[in-house]
Formats: structure tokens, C-alpha cells, sequence
């Protein structure tokens, strides 16, 4: 069976190699006893440093499966072309879907699934990292050491302990962030429609948003993009938010409007942004730009405010959440070829077939 990996990065081909030839290794111990089909043999995997789009879902004929990130598109014309050069899986080595068009998929029968929870810590720690930064001025700090000014003057913080941190969304990341910020004595206040009793029991309070917003002197967003979220920080939502607060987002770029953020940076009402995520990130995010100039105006303009940080979509990046990432992907394989139901499986789908041959 032959899977050809979009949007793969050095890392990918690692792990995801790594993880196909210890999936391989298993299944070929567990056959040796059995007298059932083997599907042992290693599945060969095509890496592509592109995106799949419409321009170059062509080169995805001759796989059987799919495996993409984040930013690849899937909308009803890249599902057909791939439908049409005979791909019949898609795997998503992500959480979010929502760049997936899942009713054309399931109208194709194509199987799609991702990885729905990874390393919950990684996030969570790096959100933490964004605000003790973007608090501390560490990046100011370290730069001005480097060309030998010590000054303190334009440095000055504010110490966690005491203050008021409110989490909208408190899934495994959310509550993992909880957890973290109660070890360092803040108050921690939590929006979200389905509440969750992990949170109350690190001692923490559901509140609805307007209050959250007004009382919170940290706001971080760890909520799934659906239609209710998408701008769920706005110029309304901005405007009832603590003077001096900060925003961090390591969640989805699209939870966010850009443009005014940088209205409420610009009246100095938000008093710091601290992004992982970026609405329009597609055409940025994972690719080296530096010898270019950046053509998205919102985003150069975030980066001349001093109160800004922005990363590129790394708060899932560690050795432990990438292994998982791809053990989990090769175990949405291997479920498909076998033809048995995916916990992970994101469409209807009638798996009661004989296993795929490879």
C-alpha cells in the first residue's frame, strides 16, 4: 500500500518511518503464530515537502492513502481528484478537521481520521512559556543583552501569583494549562458550554465569557474552531475585556480577528498578544520566508506593536507529542486496511469488508 505524505517536514519522514517500521515489526510477531493474512510488510510512504491543493493533488495517483497537516487543503474538488487517481484514505496527522470537507468525503466513502489528542502537556506548557514571556519581555531581554545593553527600563512585569487567568475551552489542553498555572497561585476562571469536573477540582470556577473577559488578567483560547467560536475574540469581545490584559492563542488562528486585535493593541485597551496560530497562517506558517517580503498586511503589522510575540504553530512540538502524532496515524492505517472500525474515524463509513490488500 503506498501513502503519499504532503506538507512533510524532516521530522515527518522520521517519525512517521520510524512508526511505520515499528507498526511492521509488530504485526509481522503477532502473524508468525497466526495462520490469518499477513499485512506485515512495511507500507511504503511518498514525502512531499508541498501542500496538497488542487494544484497538486495530481501527484497523489498511484497512493492509496493520503496523510496531511494543518494546512493542507481538502475541500470537495481536492477530495474528487484524489477520489479520481484512486486514494481511498485520508489521514489526518492533526487534531483540527475543520480544513476537511467531510460531507463530499463521506459522499465519496473515502475514510478519513485524525489524531484527536496528543501530549495535551505540550500545549499547554508552551502557552504558559508564550505568557511568561510576553509578561517577562525575555525576548526583549535576551536581545538587548546581546548587543550589550543591560538596562532594565521597558522590562518591567507582573507576578503570576495572584492573578486571574481565564481559560475559554477546557478540553485535556485547557485543564492541562490549569493545572500548570495553579502551581504558580493564580486564580483561574474557565468559559466553556461543556464544563469539565477535572477543572473545578484543581479549584477553578465557570463563569460565562463577558465576565471571564472583564476579570481575567490573562486570557488564554484552548477552544475547537466551529462556527459558535470562529471571531470569538472580536471587537465586542475586545471591548469587554480587562484593560491591560493579555491574550494568548495556542488553539486556532481563526478564534481570533486580526484586525482587531490590532485596533485594541493600537487604543493600548488588550496589553499584550501572544500567538502560535494565525488565521491566515497557510501561506506563512512552515516555510522559510526571511528572503522575502511578506505580502499579508495584518500580520506585518502585528509584528511592529513591541507587546506582540508571534511563533509559527509550534506549541505541539516536542519528541513526545510528534511520536504519538505519528504512531497514532499509522494506527488509523492500519485500521483501514483491516477493514475494522477507527476510534479516530471522522465519517460514516461500512468497514464490514475484507481487510485491503498491500
Amino acid at each position: 500500500m503506498n501513502i503519499a505524505v504532503f506538507s512533510a517536514k524532516p521530522y515527518d519522514r522520521e517519525f512517521l518511518s520510524r512508526a511505520n517500521a515499528a507498526l511492521s515489526s509488530s504485526s509481522s510477531s503477532s502473524s508468525s503464530s497466526s495462520s490469518s493474512p499477513s499485512s506485515s510488510e512495511p507500507y511504503k510512504l511518498t514525502f512531499h515537502d508541498f501542500a496538497l491543493s488542487t494544484e497538486t493533488a495530481s501527484l497523489a495517483r498511484g497512493a492509496d492513502a493520503v496523510c496531511v497537516f494543518v494546512n493542507d487543503i481538502l475541500s470537495s474538488d481536492v477530495l474528487h481528484a484524489l477520489h479520481d487517481a484512486g486514494v481511498r484514505a485520508v489521514l489526518l496527522r492533526c487534531a483540527g478537521y475543520n480544513h476537511v470537507d467531510l460531507e463530499a468525503a463521506e459522499q465519496l466513502g473515502l475514510f478519513v481520521a485524525n489524531v484527536p489528542a496528543y501530549s495535551p502537556e505540550a500545549v499547554a506548557e508552551f502557552a504558559v512559556a508564550l505568557v511568561q514571556t510576553l509578561n517577562r519581555k525575555t525576548h526583549r531581554a535576551y536581545n538587548r543583552v546581546r548587543e550589550g545593553n543591560f538596562s532594565l527600563d521597558g522590562l518591567m512585569g507582573r507576578t503570576l501569583s495572584g492573578k486571574t487567568v481565564g481559560v475559554v475551552g477546557t478540553g485535556r489542553i485547557g485543564v492541562a494549562l490549569a493545572r500548570i498555572l495553579r502551581g504558580f497561585g493564580c486564580r483561574l476562571l474557565a468559559y466553556d458550554p461543556f464544563p469539565a469536573d477535572a477543572f473545578r477540582e484543581l479549584g477553578g470556577e465557570y463563569v460565562g465569557l463577558d465576565r471571564l473577559l472583564a476579570e481575567s488578567d490573562f486570557v488564554s483560547l484552548h477552544c475547537p474552531l466551529s462556527e459558535s467560536t470562529r471571531h470569538i475574540i472580536n471587537s465586542e469581545t475586545l471591548g469587554k475585556i480587562k484593560k491591560g490584559a493579555m491574550l494568548i492563542n495556542t488553539s486556532r488562528g481563526a478564534l481570533v480577528d486580526t484586525p482587531s486585535v490590532i485596533d485594541a493593541l493600537k487604543s493600548q485597551h488588550l496589553g499584550g498578544l501572544a500567538l502560535d496560530v494565525y488565521e491566515a497562517e497557510g501561506g506563512l506558517f512552515y516555510q522559510d520566508h526571511s528572503l522575502e517580503i511578506i505580502q499579508d498586511d495584518d500580520f506585518s503589522r502585528l509584528m511592529t506593536f513591541p507587546n506582540v510575540l508571534v511563533c509559527g504553530h509550534q506549541a505541539f512540538f516536542t519528541e513526545e507529542a510528534v511520536t504519538e502524532i505519528a504512531e497514532c496515524t499509522m494506527r488509523n492505517l492500519q485500521d483501514f486496511v483491516n477493514r475494522v472500525p477507527c476510534q479516530n474515524s471522522l465519517v460514516k463509513r461500512d468497514d464490514k469488508l475484507a481487510p485491503v490488500r498491500i
